[in-house]
């Protein structure tokens, strides 16, 4: 069995695809909408691996998570990169297009080398080898 997509609720939909687009090279399929309920979504495909729905639905409430405090349920998830120098490479560039960085690159204690940023709406990511 693998993990065929996760799914983010989002505010912006057009601004978080062109995030993963711009920087995790995610190609998004055509704009899924369904009017009846107020619906939008985008799948957004990786070369390997699941893909990321992003969804927007303008009831849906803010999520209480932040770059500070952290509360149960899905967290972040991990995006692998291929190399030590992409990691770091990628995460200076995001933190110069002023993306926040909660975590510097380094090698945890479990022996992944990783950091943590937060996309536009404030969901964390793993980058790693």
């Amino acid at each position: 069995m693998q993990i065929e997509h996760l799914a983010i609720w989002v505010q912006d939909l057009e601004g978080m695809k062109a995030f993963y687009e711009k920087y995790f090279q995610a190609q998004a399929n055509e704009l899924y909408t369904n009017p009846k309920k107020n619906f939008q979504s985008y799948f957004l495909s990786f070369d390997t691996g699941c893909r990321l729905e992003l969804m927007q639905k303008p009831e849906i409430p803010l999520n209480r998570n932040d770059a500070h405090e952290q509360y149960t349920g899905i967290i972040h998830f991990a995006v692998s990169v291929g190399s030590k120098e992409k990691v770091d490479q990628l995460t200076a560039q995001l933190e110069k297009d002023g993306y926040e960085v909660v975590g510097a690159p380094r090698t945890t204690g479990d022996g992944y080398y990783e950091s943590v940023v937060l996309d536009p709406e404030e969901n964390r990511i793993e980058i790693t080898v």
